[in-house]
């Protein structure tokens, strides 16, 4: 006959195996969920990364003013017309600060109320009913004198090098 008690160890040995088996289980099956969930963040961090580049080089105002140069715009018209363009790109780019550091966001940010700031002091020195060009040229010209007119490049090397952080 069987011991009962010898009976009743295995049982109780089999039922704390299956249950270490079960949380080991678990434990595995946690741990993938969080390797995905982590390669997805990574995912979205480097495709803000991605967007917030973009917007760099999209609020540059040479690149500003190369698509919206319309010669038939006044030059106060044309200052509107630029920070109209910058403050949209960069609001319709907002959301893209919860995936990165602080000191990317604020470089973004500096960057374009450094950009705005360019367009509304040159545009106060060219009369408002000039022609676009005349401001245009103008704002060009302030770039390549002003030292910090490539703010536009460093933050883009900021992004960059967070970006590859990530990899």
């Amino acid at each position: 006959m069987i011991d009962t008690t010898m009976l009743l160890t295995v049982v109780i040995g089999l039922m704390i195996a299956g249950f270490a088996g079960y949380l080991f289980y678990l434990q595995r099956k946690n741990q993938r969920e969080e390797q995905q969930d982590k390669k997805g963040s990574v995912q979205l961090r480097l495709q803000a990364y991605e967007r917030l580049t973009l917007l760099t080089d999209r609020i540059a105002l040479p690149n500003v003013i190369s698509r919206l140069g319309n010669p038939e715009v006044s030059a106060s018209e044309m200052q509107f017309l630029l920070s109209k363009h910058i403050k949209d790109e960069f609001d319709y780019n907002i959301s893209q600060q919860i995936y990165v550091s602080p000191e990317v966001w604020n470089a973004i940010r500096n960057l374009k109320e450094h950009n705005l700031s360019i367009i509304h002091q040159v545009g106060s020195t060219v009369p408002s009913m000039a022609p676009a060009s005349m401001l245009n040229r103008a704002i060009l010209e302030y770039l390549m004198k002003d030292s910090k007119s490539n703010l536009h490049e460093i933050v883009s090397e900021a992004l960059g090098y967070e970006a590859k952080k990530l990899l």
